[in-house]
């Protein structure tokens, strides 16, 4: 567990989404579009707490939204119990936070491989269970989790990242119906390939040749899987269970 940033901590009649990894790249895209919108934010990362005050400076100087942030390791439930017993609960969950692996299986260590599942798939149990309960109370509430095209097809050299998110697919489809009758929709976006610091690893080639398997003819943008986002937070109730893909036609 680490610091807590206490400016702007006043929230109001707005409602309130907290954002996992908010940091950088998809979070980072999810949270301006959120504030533009006028909720209260909630944003965790996990290493660059001066990045992520950065840009609660600038959303509350620009859209007048309350933020608060939190350092620390969304797989870590003591850290997450922490959050939940200071904010007591959100209106909007946005399980974004993630890691990935590249690699062949056989040279993955345990370590590794436990690391990748509690940082894309324990932590959205640690977040939902929690941001449930308020949820419940007030008989509405929506929880978006960010998965991959992998997590349903699978992607060579990244066994456990695809594992990890073909987990959080199911989880989703099934917190959904257990949540439908109490009003509280649960949908997942299944990203493509879309233009962050995860990605850092390819070199020119191999952009090169993954763009030209896109029917787009590009990658994603965080802003488009932000907007997908804010249009799950406003959807009709009847919409829930879902996992959409966000991946310009590659799968």
């Amino acid at each position: 567990m680490s610091g807590v940033l206490t400016q702007g901590m006043e929230f109001g009649m707005n409602k309130t989404a907290l954002i996992t990894g908010a940091s950088r790249g998809i979070g980072k895209a999810i949270a301006r579009r959120f504030a533009a919108a006028g909720y209260d934010l909630i944003l965790t990362c996990i290493n660059n707490m001066k990045r992520m005050d950065a840009i609660a400076e600038e959303l509350r100087t620009n859209h007048h939204v309350s933020v608060r942030c939190y350092q620390g390791d969304m797989g870590d439930e003591d850290f997450v119990a922490r959050i939940f017993d200071e904010i007591g609960g959100v209106d909007v969950l946005i399980n974004n936070a993630g890691i990935s692996y590249a690699g062949l299986l056989q040279d993955m260590s345990s370590e590794d491989w436990h690391k990748v599942m509690s940082t894309n798939l324990d932590s959205i149990f640690y977040t939902s269970s929690r941001a449930i309960k308020r949820m419940l109370n007030n008989h509405e509430g929506r929880i978006i989790n960010i998965s991959s095209m992998w997590g349903s097809v699978g992607a060579s050299m990244e066994v456990a990242y695809s594992a990890s998110k073909g987990g959080v697919d199911a989880f989703t489809k099934a917190l959904a119906k257990e949540l439908a009758p109490s009003n509280i929709q649960v949908n997942a976006i299944a990203c493509g390939v879309i233009d962050t610091d995860m990605n850092s690893h390819l070199s020119p080639q191999e952009r090169e040749a993954l763009t030209e398997q896109i029917p787009a003819g590009r990658y994603g943008t965080p802003e488009e899987v932000a907007g997908l986002a804010y249009m799950l937070a406003t959807a009709p109730a009847y919409l829930t269970g879902q996992i959409i893909t966000l991946d310009g036609g590659l799968c």
